[in-house]
């Protein structure tokens, strides 16, 4: 009786539902991840199989097409289009055979299982234990994160070989059984890409003694059976060539992350650069095994895995971008001791694998260093510097919790609150959230270019039209003022320098000084405020890509001055290009306002002086006198922009509840009154 519910029914009936729902769940979360890495799989094979001839596969295609290296007598290595191991050429003798057709088919294919492979001996590969729902997810996660990587998707374009090195050592790690077939495995990826002799010592200080000595057995084979068969090649290749170094495009290309490289980069060079490399090298080399062999000795023979790669690529004199895997694979370390903090480093990991350098960093010379080297620098903080957590560390699997306020709902009850979005009391992480306003702002901008397809001039027809439909409203409304405002500010010249410089300064630097005194100072506000910024970008950007516009400045028939950008050449077709990086046509609703709404809604807001909120409310009424006395907008922009500003405040709202502080006092007065105590004051949890 005692474990029967009112209805009569044993509780553990309920029990067993609620675990089956749960599984449910779970099972058909797992067929839509594994949708989605079907779809990204098949669009990488579109991408590839798409292109024309010549522009896809060229590294195949130099290989073994009509007029391949493995096709003419003579040396592999005579125009050093060819990079691999003599032992790779040898194996990539018998496919010359093949049709060309056939073969770019069934090697994209082939390619493409491979990879699928790759990400499921890594996600079977996790330390233990691991929950129901990490264990059902993380294989579609980790093919969809594979298939998104720059160095899946160059070697796809490509058609190159450097996914089979990795799978072999996944491989003989984790899929087989016996250490010999292990070191077998992990010989004959070593044979194919040399640097991954690195493992030999991670498997000899991890008492698999038996399997090192098998790795550099099968590496010695495959190398003198390769020695064997093309002599003069093999001589290039290790002795010439020092084991490839000199092969293909130049060392000190962008594609070559490693430490070889970035010296090179940096403008050294000659016997100073090649003592500097191979001394950094042997540092790189000894701190990254150390490290792998405490993990592997801890149960995270994974991590110890992608810190060897990570650390194999860095003291190779050449490691092209798609032989850059290992890294990706270190996104399995766990990092921080606070759940907040956890996301940090392997969001980190994602970012640099799968978005360009440019995205990731400002394009300003003086960051040209970290922007060039990004992955390698990646790469060295894996294997060298990042703390990752011991298994037996008391954070690994329960990190310190981040702190909610309590769940008010909004006065819709029918729209259920977003789980992820609730009221945090603490902080983000800075650093991952100056890389996501970076990632944030470089995709926006990507966004607004391409809303005009890609360049400002196959837009100008149609946001020129819009134009004047603007103009015919405005004039309608009678509030077509931006000709007059323009040219009486044009007459008084210290009216027209405040007004340029106000409007090409305070655009950035009000909103990023609002946001970090927010993160400073009160920065429950600060999330608040960010999700309603955010929201109202999104939807700007909805509103660029279905009407473009050309703002009064880019009407040639208005005879609007364009005082910030001068005078331009309207004969020339690309009129109203000033940048290739911006969509000049990107003008409703105007961000310059509605960013500047913003700050003043909440300087207004959250400011405990009136002074400062009046201050702060003239911000948007000095931008919107910029914006129309420059010629950069027309009125109704302003009011878009204001429209998309309120949309964002009403949808975090909507989607996150009140601000925290109406949270935490609602949850704090409400705990009082069910409680026999005096009510305790409520805390203002807004300030740090």
């Amino acid at each position: 009786m005692a474990n029967a519910e009112h209805s009569g029914r044993p509780a553990g009936a309920f029990g067993a539902t609620a675990a089956g729902a749960t599984r449910t769940r779970l099972r058909a979360a797992q067929l839509g991840l594994w949708l989605v890495a079907a779809v990204l799989a098949v669009r990488q094979l579109a991408a590839v199989l798409g292109s024309p001839r010549g522009e896809r596969l060229t590294d195949l295609e130099t290989w073994v097409g009509p007029d391949g290296v493995l096709h003419v007598e003579g040396s592999l290595y005579d125009s050093t289009r060819f990079t691999g191991t003599p032992f790779a050429g040898l194996v990539l003798k018998p496919l010359t055979r093949a049709a060309e057709q056939a073969l770019g088919w069934g090697w994209t294919f082939g390619t493409l299982l491979l990879v699928v492979a790759l990400g499921v001996v890594a996600a079977r590969a996790l330390p233990q234990p691991v929950g129901r729902r990490t264990a059902l997810l993380a294989a579609p996660v980790a093919v969809s994160l594979l298939m998104v990587s720059l160095p899946v998707r160059n070697t796809l374009w490509l058609g190159q070989t450097s996914v089979i090195p990795v799978l072999l050592v996944l491989l003989g790690c984790f899929a087989v059984r016996g250490r010999r077939t292990g070191g077998l495995l992990i010989g004959l990826a070593a044979a194919l890409q040399p640097t991954v002799l690195l493992f030999v010592p991670l498997l000899w200080f991890t008492d698999r003694r038996r399997a090192a000595v098998t790795t550099a057995a099968t590496f010695a084979a495959c190398t003198a059976l390769a020695w064997a068969a093309m002599a003069h090649d093999s001589y290039t290749y290790w002795v010439h060539h020092m084991a490839g170094a000199g092969l293909g495009a130049a060392a000190d290309d962008l594609g070559n992350q490693s430490l070889h490289g970035a010296l090179l980069r940096l403008g050294l060079s000659g016997p100073l650069e090649i003592a500097l490399f191979v001394a950094l090298g042997a540092a790189v080399a000894v701190l990254g095994l150390r490290r792998a062999v405490r993990y592997a000795r801890d149960g995270q023979l994974l991590l110890a895995v992608a810190v060897t790669g990570c650390a194999a690529i860095a003291v190779s004199p050449t490691t092209w971008q798609h032989q850059l895997l290992w890294v990706l694979l270190a996104v399995v370390g766990r990092v921080g001791k606070r759940a907040s903090d956890r996301p940090v480093w392997p969001v980190a990991v994602v970012l640099v694998m799968t978005l360009p350098p440019k995205m990731m960093l400002p394009n300003m010379a003086a960051l040209y260093p970290l922007r060039d080297n990004v992955v390698l620098l990646a790469a060295l903080a894996a294997a060298t510097a990042v703390p990752f957590l011991s298994r037996t560390s008391p954070y690994f699997r329960d990190p310190v919790p981040t702190e909610h306020a309590a769940p008010v709902p909004t006065r819709w009850k029918h729209v259920p609150l977003l789980p992820f979005l609730r009221r945090v009391l603490s902080r983000p992480n800075l650093l991952l959230e100056l890389l996501l306003i970076r990632v944030t702002y470089a995709a926006y901008a990507k966004v607004r270019l391409a809303a005009t397809g890609g360049s400002n001039s196959a837009g100008r027809a149609r946001a020129e039209e819009h134009g004047h439909q603007i103009l015919d409203l405005e004039r309608f409304l009678h509030i077509d003022i931006e000709h007059a405002v323009n040219h009486a500010v044009v007459r008084v010249s210290w009216l027209r320098d405040f007004f340029d410089f106000y409007y090409t300064s305070f655009h950035f630097v009000v909103p990023l000084t609002v946001l970090g005194l927010l993160y400073w100072r009160r920065p429950v506000d600060y999330r608040w405020a960010r999700a309603s910024l955010g929201f109202a970008t999104l939807l700007a950007l909805v509103g660029f890509w279905l009407y473009p516009l050309a703002p009064p400045r880019l009407m040639p028939s208005l005879g609007i001055i364009d005082t910030v950008h001068g005078v331009q050449d309207f004969t020339k077709p690309d009129y109203g290009t000033l940048t290739a990086l911006t969509n000049q046509y990107a003008a409703m609703p105007s961000l310059h306002f509605g960013w500047s709404l913003w700050c003043g809604l909440v300087i207004a807001i959250i400011a405990p002086k009136a002074w400062m909120k009046a201050l702060g409310l003239l911000h948007p009424l000095f931008t919107v006198s910029a914006i129309v006395a420059t010629g950069n907008h027309w009125v109704l922009d302003a009011v878009g922009g204001a429209a998309v500003v309120g949309a964002g405040f009403g949808l975090t709202y909507l989607l996150q509840g009140p601000r925290a502080r109406t949270v935490t006092t609602a949850a704090t007065t409400t705990a009082a009154a069910v409680s026999s105590d005096p009510p305790a004051p409520a805390k203002d949890r807004t300030a740090s």
